[in-house]
């Protein structure tokens, strides 16, 4: 039974059009993202999903393998799940973001020995602490609550939790836990959780993981050092060039 990674990319981004093919490193995006996929001990295979086929060929032509999906997912995950419908004989489906170019390959190891260690938990996935206090307040920052046993509790656009007393904590101090947006699930489940309907908490926060945690599900959550460097605007992109350009890129 395989451990497959899926990388769900789309051509439309509101504040990066066409961002999977960028291409001013001499590659585009989705083939670093797919390189960086690679590094991971535990993916057995990595596949793009898109609706778009110049992304599709992009990837081939960097030798990577692209799956064509509908175009009319709400989510990621959604993609994700149509191309897991085909996925027999994976046991471990584990959704990458695309525009995370230098994700380290032990961080994806680590969310799959995650899963695998939980058998009561369905999917996993990863968090990382915040120190700044204007990460902790930033809505586009999604923050996580989790228990002693690492199940998330909440996840929230909101700065939780809530420092009620700020003045008490020392400079650099831990002020909440950053979400990264990286999940591994069992198959089945994944399956299953595309099905359900939109819950209410979701809708509001406009988060999908809230939808697994008000349908009763437990989600396994590790902690990680530090996050990946995403790329969400035009000057991501030109930072992310520089770093590769000076060597400094590091999945």
């Amino acid at each position: 039974m395989e451990i497959v990674g899926v990388i769900p990319a789309r051509f439309a981004s509101t504040r990066l059009p066409g961002k999977p093919l960028l291409s001013d490193t001499g590659r585009p995006l989705i083939a670093h993202v797919v390189e960086a996929a690679r590094r991971a001990r535990s993916l057995e295979r990595i596949l793009v999903a898109t609706d778009d086929p110049r992304i599709a060929q992009a990837v081939r032509d960097h030798g990577g393998e692209a799956v064509m999906t509908r175009a009319d997912h709400p989510t990621g995950t959604d993609r994700v799940a149509e191309v897991a419908t085909a996925l027999t004989n994976a046991r471990i489906i584990v959704n990458l973001q695309g525009d995370e170019p230098e994700i380290q390959g032990a961080t994806i190891d680590r969310l799959v020995e995650l899963l695998a260690s939980d058998p009561e938990a369905p999917m996993a996935t990863l968090a990382a602490p915040i120190t700044d206090p204007a990460i902790h307040r930033d809505p586009s920052c999604v923050k996580v609550v989790f228990d002693a046993r690492g199940r998330a509790l909440y996840f929230s656009r909101a700065p939780i939790p809530f420092q009620r007393d700020p003045g008490g904590r020392e400079p650099g101090a831990t002020l909440g836990w950053l979400h990264l947006g990286i999940y591994a699930y069992r198959r089945d489940f994944l399956l299953s959780l595309a099905r359900l309907p939109q819950s209410p908490l979701e809708s509001a926060e406009k988060l999908e993981q809230l939808r697994v945690l008000e349908a009763g599900f437990p989600i396994a959550l590790a902690v990680v050092d530090e996050p990946s460097i995403g790329v969400d605007t035009p000057l991501d992109y030109d930072r992310f060039v520089a770093r590769y350009r000076a060597g400094l890129s590091r999945p």
